[in-house]
């Protein structure tokens, strides 16, 4: 067995993760790829201690299960593959939803399961789950730098993780009696002084190392849900599935302001500054938009530019499956929510979808972007440049 490592006391988060990552490399445990420093780390043993998972129940039980994409779990995956379970991977960064299912070619082999596992595998093997996939989590499993016997775990400092969970419970994904496994090697199971925990960070019912399995009985609560308030408009605009989870919350009457906008809140004019904005924007002219019936071909223009066509610089979003329930004036709610209000809407029920004009190619793939992931009406929106737009400029 390894030395136990012992941060010392007042050690940061970060003083764990530098003395595991040193003591990884250090000790010729580390393994590809290197280094290990700002990584969920790799390290020698690793598939000897996912191949443990096979012996637990909660592994049995499963049927879909998530695995963080990181090397070390590689084994997991690769398990889960062969024991013909649903196998959902987060999508790198969450840059374009929040998990991709993996699907083998029918009949595969053993070495094309063992691809599938790998990272190429999760490029060339994947769907991508949306927000109204239904997705059912049985078991999650995620990568640590270091963790404590009692369950407390340190990620790599990004909250990819955190979050994942987060909007996994947003979703109904994972419920509070969930299981949560990590695979580390033995030397990143060190103790974790308490303080350290914030209400956002995820802990542990099982370790597996290469030469234990540790069931933690970790009584401290997995976070509940998004924390609004610990989500920065950057962070929004870096992982666009936040956007939409954040706008059905709102719906449900949620409270969803931001870290900035709690920032904006200790100034005492900014409260009205943001009521005049939305008094304003709440009695701009709606009763053609509120009465539109279902179905209706209808456009609207914004008044402040009468003069669309002749400019030659307009771009057209096109926005698709949009349910038959589904009203204009939900999707102009959404637009306004995700600012991406257009020139001009002009709206096919009918044909379940909506085409929007924008001044330029340059907003127009910015609204593209901030509306990738929207769910309305239990579909999420096909959004992208119009046909006849995507080789201009």
């Amino acid at each position: 067995l390894c030395p136990r490592l012992c941060p010392p006391p007042g050690a940061s988060k970060w003083d764990v993760r530098e003395k595991v990552w040193d003591y990884l490399e250090a000790s010729g445990l580390a393994d590809f790829p290197r280094p290990v420093h700002r990584r969920i780390p790799n390290f020698k043993g690793s598939h000897q201690a996912c191949c443990s998972i096979k012996e637990l129940d909660v592994f049995d039980r499963a049927c879909e299960i998530k695995v963080d994409p990181d090397k070390p779990l590689e084994g997991v995956r690769l398990a889960a593959l062969q024991a013909r379970k649903t196998l959902l991977v987060p999508t790198p960064r969450l840059r374009t939803g929040l998990f991709n299912r993996i699907v083998p070619p029918s009949g595969a082999t053993k070495e094309i399961l063992r691809i599938c596992a790998t990272s190429q595998g999760i490029k060339e093997y994947s769907v991508p789950v949306g927000l109204d996939g239904k997705a059912r989590v049985d078991l999650v499993v995620v990568g640590s730098v270091a963790v404590s016997e009692k369950g407390w775990r340190i990620g790599k400092g990004e909250g990819y993780a955190d979050m994942e969970y987060a909007m996994m419970v947003s979703m109904g994904a994972v419920q509070a009696d969930t299981p949560v496994i990590t695979i580390v090697h033995d030397c990143q199971v060190v103790d974790i002084a308490e303080e350290l925990l914030d209400d956002h960070d995820l802990t542990v019912d099982y370790i597996l190392t290469p030469t234990r399995t540790i069931k933690t009985n970790c009584k401290r609560p997995k976070p509940q849900g998004i924390i609004w308030h610990k989500v920065s408009y950057e962070m929004l605009e870096k992982i666009p599935i936040l956007k939409s989870l954040r706008y059905r919350e709102k719906q449900a009457g949620k409270e969803v302001a931001l870290q900035d906008e709690h920032s904006d809140l200790a100034n005492a004019n900014t409260p009205a500054v943001l009521n005049e904005k939305a008094k304003a924007e709440n009695t701009r002219p709606q009763a053609a938009m509120g009465s539109a019936q279902i179905g209706q071909h209808y456009v609207e223009s914004d008044s402040l530019s009468p003069r669309l066509e002749g400019s030659g610089m307009i771009t057209t979003v096109y926005v698709g499956n949009i349910p038959p329930s589904v009203r204009v004036s939900e999707l102009k709610c959404a637009l306004r929510e995700f600012r991406a209000t257009p020139l001009r809407l002009n709206w096919q029920g009918a044909q379940h979808r909506a085409f929007l004009d924008y001044k330029d190619k340059a907003t127009a793939e910015s609204a593209v972007s901030s509306l990738k992931g929207l769910s309305l009406g239990g579909n999420t929106l096909r959004v992208e440049l119009a046909k006849n737009q995507r080789n201009k400029g």
